[in-house]
């Protein structure tokens, strides 16, 4: 088995762990390719020169790009993954702005405080990649304070 068999097995699973069976072979189908560290772990992974996620190096887990986002969104029933903005919020977060607790309208209440997140208007058009901040319940209830931590917004790349 060669190397990039080996890495394309590991970014399987570790997509699969963190949003669900299935999702591995959703966002990195046959022919990624690697961006690999000095010390040869997987940093990045690219399909057909587009970057679908990058790992982290604190935690090894996964961050979404917009191209990734998007290949998850297709590939997964609303709600899962999802936190849906009011039509406030919209031209901020897509900038990449932080999106507040205020303006969140649903979550999928399946995620945690910590996941990986796409950020979508009411349409369930993708609008910007990020991390939940809070658990479902609170980003509802609460009205103050940062819901997601919003890395990348459409509009930005």
């Amino acid at each position: 088995m060669s190397n990039a068999d080996k890495n394309l097995i590991r970014v399987r699973t570790m997509a699969d762990i963190q949003f669900g069976k299935g999702c591995g072979e959703i966002l990195f189908p046959d022919g990624v390719t690697f961006l690999l560290s000095r010390t040869k772990r997987v940093r990045q992974v690219q399909f057909n020169g587009k970057h679908m996620a990058t790992v982290r190096a604190k935690d090894g887990m996964l961050t979404l790009s917009i191209d990734g986002a998007a290949a998850l969104h297709q590939g997964l029933e609303k709600p899962a993954s999802r936190v849906v903005v009011c039509d406030d919020a919209v031209p901020f977060v897509s900038a990449g702005k932080t999106a507040f607790a205020k303006h969140v309208v649903a979550v999928d209440p399946e995620l945690r405080a910590g996941d990986e997140v796409i950020l979508v208007d009411g349409k369930d058009e993708i609008l910007a990649t990020g991390q939940l901040l809070l658990s479902p319940a609170e980003a509802i209830r609460m009205d103050r304070g940062p819901a997601v931590d919003v890395r990348r917004g459409i509009a930005q790349s």
